[in-house]
């Protein structure tokens, strides 16, 4: 599947994933602010687009780790913010972040996806320092995708 026909622009500043049934921002929140955030900024900022209803929509949310990892393309070099290459389809535009918070808490940590390395890792959430941390809000556009085959904890057939 090209990602022509994966990813369609909806013409309202979001992308929807046809592999995966989920709409995403096309830009991230380092693209629309100029800066980075913290866990905290990054859940203000997807409430704050639920009020404004962003694209007609008021069930933004942060990604779960197995939504992020699914945007993640080894083939696709986009460029990021510094114009290194990160793994994420062209149909979103270049001069993105590279880390991505996720919806996932443990303790005092949250999990972020890194687009250089394919990872998910813990970050402190209430770490004050925002070190080229973004966030990129998604929401549920059709029913959940059934994969055939056996799953790996991303939701990914061994083939994928």
């Amino acid at each position: 599947m090209s990602s022509e026909e994966r990813f369609k622009d909806n013409g309202n500043d979001t992308l929807t994933d046809s592999k995966y049934n989920l709409t995403w921002f096309k830009q991230d929140y380092y693209q629309i602010k100029g800066k980075w955030c913290s866990w905290k900024k990054a859940n203000r900022f997807v409430e704050k687009m639920n009020e404004e209803k962003f694209s007609g929509f008021d069930d933004w949310r942060l990604p779960k780790p197995q939504e992020a990892r699914n945007l993640y393309d080894h083939e696709s070099k986009n460029s990021d913010f510094n114009g290194d290459i990160v793994h994420i389809d062209f149909m979103f535009p270049e001069g993105c972040g590279f880390n991505y918070w996720c919806c996932e808490e443990k303790g005092i940590n949250a999990t972020a996806y890194n687009y250089y390395s394919d990872r998910a890792y813990q970050v402190r959430r209430k770490n004050s320092e925002e070190g080229f941390m973004s966030c990129r809000p998604v929401r549920t556009s059709g029913p959940p995708v059934k994969k055939m085959g056996r799953l790996s904890a991303t939701g990914r057939t061994r083939r994928e």
